[in-house]
């Protein structure tokens, strides 16, 4: 009996210091688990990166559901997705609740952050004519409340990577079908001060405007000529940045990612249909579709074109900085 009642005890003892030790352990073990996910999370943070530009949807909703399918299939884990401008052919509301409509119906599939950029389109209203000052006001509110911005040019930081967004403030106010951007000094400015801000040396800083250079698509003319010089001016003192411009529709080839200037441009393609030149004129292409998919590792930019009505890769290619 005595000895019964010294074994209940040290059953007891033996039985905590278990428990003790296996806590510990546990807690050891855990603690190692959480800093190598906090590790894995600084890593990711810091060094990867995802994401899809999609340029000229044209209120395309078919069109914009069969590419968000298709990078759903390549990536379903993308950081961002950007629509570079003309997402509406109109801006009319109808058509921007048509465009709400299918990114709410495929939230589950998409980034939740989503960057839209104001395109030229985006101030037509083909029942109208010709633009009145008060006109450009309305069209650039409807965008606003789109895109949930302040202004037609905004920025954010994903992962530590900078994305600047240009935006024309005018549109179609001299004659219907005027498709320059016009960037007022003030955002010329800002943009100064958004390209130096946490400024790393060989860090790649993404830049959006809908409107291309025209010595990023020879022949084809997105900004007034002094417009254009300045910006140029300005994006040059940064061969980090990479101009990601749309508009002109043309087919997506690895020409269309150039290096000829200090800074990189990549023109995205389009959703709604491609153009092709042919002879002295151009040629619709509306079976096409076409848009970017960008890894970022690091200094490292591998910029892929997709073709989404085939369900193709159109060209890869890596930009070192």
């Amino acid at each position: 009996m005595k000895k019964l009642k010294l074994i209940v005890p040290i059953i007891l003892l033996v039985s905590i210091l278990s428990s003790i030790i296996y806590i510990r352990v546990a807690s050891v073990e855990n603690y190692k688990f959480k800093q190598e996910e906090l590790i894995d999370e600084k890593k990711t943070e810091n060094n990867t990166l995802k994401f899809a530009v999609l340029g000229d949807v044209h209120g395309d909703i078919k069109k914009l559901q069969k590419a968000i399918n298709d990078l759903h299939s390549i990536d379903g884990n993308m950081d961002t997705l950007i629509l570079n401008g003309d997402s509406v052919d109109q801006g009319i509301k109808l058509q921007y609740y048509a465009l709400e409509a299918v990114l709410w119906k495929n939230k589950n599939i998409i980034p939740k952050r989503i960057i839209k950029n104001i395109g030229n389109h985006d101030y037509f209203d083909y029942d109208k004519g010709t633009n009145k000052p008060e006109d450009v006001q309305h069209f650039i509110k409807m965008y606003l409340d789109f895109a949930g911005e302040k202004s037609v040019y905004h920025d954010t930081w994903i992962k530590g990577y900078h994305f600047i967004s240009l935006g024309s403030e005018s549109g179609n106010t001299k004659k219907l079908g005027s498709v320059d951007a016009f960037l007022s000094e003030n955002q010329l400015n800002w943009l100064k001060q958004k390209l130096n801000e946490k400024y790393k040396k060989n860090r790649p800083i993404f830049v959006f405007l809908h409107q291309n250079l025209n010595s990023s698509i020879n022949g084809w003319k997105g900004l007034k000529e002094d417009q254009e010089k300045e910006l140029r001016d300005i994006l040059s003192s940064y061969p980090e940045v990479i101009l990601f411009t749309s508009h002109t529709h043309i087919l997506l080839s690895m020409e269309n990612v150039k290096t000829n200037l200090p800074f990189t441009t990549a023109h995205t393609g389009a959703v709604r249909y491609a153009i092709m030149p042919e002879g002295n004129g151009i040629k619709n292409l509306y079976d096409e579709s076409q848009g970017l998919y960008v890894q970022v590792n690091g200094n490292k930019v591998l910029i892929r074109g997709r073709d989404f009505a085939k369900k193709d890769w159109i060209f890869s290619k890596e930009v070192i900085h």
